[in-house]
């Protein structure tokens, strides 16, 4: 199983998508190791003293696909989930002066909290799903996927040019252009899709 990530895919303006969007996507990966399932609270990680949390609508892969087509890459998403993309942003930074990967800084463990997920015939309009974090009773994150500068099918497609997907894959899909900040010991984060809570859990 695979967790993908793609960054840098919202605008706070959907006029700005054009100019943006040039057919090069920010893909990364993170461990199975990086998973927090079933609403388990998060311990901070010893790694880091700035951590920071971008809440995403995580898609699961249903079926075995190469060079998907972006016309059918609908068919292959079997399931829909949000989650928070940590980054250890300090770890980050001095990875980037070096010009090293990313893959420390996101794929520490606790890296990936994700909650359970719901059918896709759930959601009849992928452009237009509504997500949003909630901390500490106060909201930081608001999404819509209409806003996405390259959405689930495009994405997929673009993925499965380099490698293989298979049933179980995860793909983290992008955070709202806004939003995006630090967590804390003791932070209480609770994310929904369509004002349904799904994601519930305490940093520790």
């Amino acid at each position: 199983m695979k967790i993908i990530g793609i960054g840098k895919n919202y605008v706070s303006d959907k006029s700005e998508i054009e100019g943006i969007k040039n057919g090069s996507q920010l893909i990364f990966t993170k461990p199975e190791s990086s998973l927090v399932t079933d609403n388990k609270d998060v311990v901070f990680p010893s790694i880091t003293n700035e951590l920071v949390y971008e809440v995403e609508l995580v898609v699961k892969i249903g079926k075995t696909g190469k060079n998907i087509s972006i016309a059918d890459a609908p068919s292959y998403i079997s399931e829909i989930a949000v989650g928070i993309d940590y980054t250890a942003k300090d770890v980050l930074t001095a990875s980037r002066a070096g010009k090293g990967p990313w893959a420390l800084a996101k794929g520490f463990d606790g890296a990936s909290p994700i909650s359970n997920f719901k059918p896709i015939s759930n959601f009849p309009e992928l452009n237009n799903i509504n997500f949003d974090l909630v901390i500490n009773g106060e909201q930081k994150q608001v999404g819509n996927t209409d806003f996405m500068i390259y959405n689930f099918s495009e994405i997929i497609s673009f993925v499965s040019s380099f490698m293989t997907l298979v049933p179980g894959d995860l793909i983290f899909t992008g955070t709202p252009a806004v939003g995006a900040g630090q967590t804390f010991k003791g932070d209480h984060l609770q994310a929904s899709i369509e004002s349904e809570l799904l994601l519930d859990f305490k940093m520790i």
